[in-house]
């Protein structure tokens, strides 16, 4: 008999959250498993219902969700009715997040506080709520964090924050119940071209800016991401667990190719 595998991916109509469910399809798939997958976004909508189409058509039987994971209640019952639909959990994917812009000078509290609500607290009471299922499954959770939580990001000082918290929240959950054997990751993203983002790549020069900084040489896609948590939340990072993967074309590491002189002819200091 088949195994069917449960994931719940929250943010699922976004590009990266699409991606990332599709993703989970096609590994499913490869893995000769039967994929339920629980699909959830902030309301219900044409949105939401194209995605389970296209989920069902790939193969997955699929739910749409809605819920405002802002609200403390709403990430609980999320859960509740995954789990009626499609049985205990073994994957949980924490994608749902949002970044503004604003200074810490003058940042209004409501902000930073939503930030939090939402890009942090919302996966640590998403994973309380899936917990004993994630136990029954041995199963996996990936959260979805950012560069920005690596790194200083001038002008997103709340999204930077919340992004590193959320790092450290899964290192954490990832040793406190790596013994009921859960396994924690995170992605971090870098610049990924998205129909969100998609008006800053429509000027060119502002592209090919962007373009320059990354080592690969292109800007990621959705696909990008969606590989990544796919392979963590597989059997095949069954030894994987409060690590962060960075997908992000070598950009994190690349500040120091940016300083001006020549390699090779300077001394070298440090």
């Amino acid at each position: 008999m088949t195994r069917t595998v449960h994931a719940l991916v929250t943010g699922a109509t976004g590009g990266i959250g699409r991606a990332i469910c599709l993703a989970l399809a096609a590994q499913a798939r490869r893995d000769g498993h039967a994929l339920h997958l629980s699909a959830a976004a902030s309301r219900p909508g044409e949105k939401l219902d194209r995605l389970v189409a296209e989920l069902r058509d790939a193969g997955a039987e699929a739910t749409g969700l809605a819920a405002d994971l802002t609200q403390p209640p709403d990430c609980a019952r999320l859960v509740d009715e995954a789990q009626r639909a499609g049985g205990d959990l073994d994957v949980l994917v924490c994608n749902a997040g949002a970044s503004g812009p604003g200074r810490l000078a003058d940042l209004p509290l409501a902000q930073w506080e939503r930030s939090f609500a939402l890009n942090t607290r919302s996966a640590w009471l998403l994973a309380q709520a899936a917990r004993p299922g994630l136990v029954r499954t041995r199963g996996s959770i990936v959260a979805i964090a950012s560069m920005s939580g690596l790194a200083p990001h001038p002008g997103y000082g709340a999204y930077a924050a919340t992004k590193a918290a959320l790092i450290m929240l899964c290192r954490q959950m990832a040793h406190e119940w790596a013994a009921d054997g859960i396994r924690v990751n995170t992605v971090s993203p870098g610049m990924i071209r998205t129909p969100l983002t998609e008006a800053v790549y429509q000027d060119e020069a502002v592209r090919a800016q962007r373009e320059a900084l990354v080592p690969l040489g292109r800007i990621g896609r959705g696909e990008d991401v969606g590989a990544a948590v796919a392979w963590l939340a597989s059997s095949a990072a069954g030894y994987v667990t409060g690590q962060n993967l960075t997908v992000d074309g070598g950009v994190a590491d690349h500040m120091l190719a940016l300083i001006p002189g020549r390699p090779g002819k300077a001394a070298v200091e440090g």
